[in-house]
């Protein structure tokens, strides 16, 4: 009788210690958000204001869109390395069909959707690695942007630069539009009964079969989520430069897998965060901010992005080694 209270005593500090370390992992993300921002106030303190933060954070909401049309991949323990390339010929559909012939641009981008969904069928019916595939899309997305508007030009419809300069009170709209996104996507995939199917398709896919339900479909899904906020982050990077290129949107694929991971996601499936990946891709956005204030080459952009990743996953592996050693 006397030896139950010991042992809930010994329990106690054991579970609090967990749970303390689980709530330190899931805040990393927005704590490397803040450095950041502590650094760049620390330089130049005029940078944390209404237009400050709006200039800044800006071209952050096309990055997250594009974080999450990758955290889409990854939830199914995929890797998209053509979403770079596919948002620069979203921005060139934009910039030309959409503009000058609205149902053709909006069809196109229709298709490119679908492309993305018939990419998630081959991957998963002929058992072929996500990066031999999304390999070869990169090359198919690349060709027709240049084929479309083969040298910088085009002109962004009106009503999608009004949309993407919009000055709302109070708060800058990259802010509002990044709070958007993260909410609207987090109570989809993690809120909802059929959201926990899709994680589960990636974290325990057998479980989810013997439960009935189809991993194609899964699969198809979450691919054609993916290219769905893909378009999305092509359409919100033209209304902000106004103006196309065949290679306007590179650089998104290697920021949408890093805005992924420095979220708090991982390469096993079901293992993400949509909040954490808008969180990523604000902090890799403001890094080059915080680059410029600081006088250091754009050059050092890409390192200086390694760099905090490095740094945020080598203290994810600290508390997940305490953790494992506590219990």
């Amino acid at each position: 009788m006397t030896s139950a209270p010991g042992r809930s005593a010994m329990r106690m500090p054991w579970a609090v210690g967990r749970t303390s370390r689980r709530i330190l992992r899931g805040a990393l993300p927005g704590i490397s958000l803040a450095l950041v921002m502590l650094g760049i106030a620390w330089l130049n303190q005029r940078a944390i204001s209404y237009f400050g933060l709006n200039l800044m954070l800006s071209l952050g909401v096309p990055v997250a869109l594009a974080t999450i049309a990758q955290m889409f991949v990854i939830t199914v323990n995929d890797l998209d390395l053509s979403i770079g390339n596919f948002v620069s010929f979203v921005g060139c559909v934009t910039a030309t069909w959409l503009r000058d012939i609205p149902l053709l641009g909006v069809t196109v981008l229709l298709a490119g959707i679908a492309l993305y969904a018939l990419m998630g069928a081959v991957i998963y019916l002929r058992n072929v690695p996500s990066i031999v595939v999304t390999l070869g899309m990169l090359f198919v997305w690349q060709g027709l942007a240049i084929l479309l508007l083969p040298k910088p030009g085009g002109k962004a419809p009106d009503w999608l630069r009004g949309l993407m300069t919009l000055h709302t009170p109070y708060v800058p709209f990259p802010i509002i539009a990044a709070i958007i996104i993260a909410v609207v996507v987090h109570i989809g995939l993690m809120r909802t009964s059929y959201g926990a199917i899709l994680r589960g398709s990636g974290g325990n896919p057998n479980a989810i079969a013997r439960a009935g339900w189809s991993l194609l479909k899964t699969k198809i899904t979450m691919y054609a989520l993916a290219g769905f906020f893909g378009v999305l982050s092509g359409l919100a990077l033209i209304g902000l430069t106004t103006s196309a290129d065949a290679n306007i949107g590179k650089g998104y694929t290697l920021l949408s897998i890093a805005g992924v991971i420095l979220g708090g996601g991982e390469f096993i499936g079901g293992r993400v965060s949509p909040i954490g990946a808008v969180i990523g891709a604000l902090t890799l956005t403001l890094a080059g901010s915080l680059l410029n204030f600081m006088r250091i080459s754009p050059d050092w952009q890409v390192g200086a992005e390694g760099a905090i990743l490095i740094i945020v996953l080598a203290a994810r592996a600290l508390i997940n080694r305490v953790e494992v050693r506590a219990s």
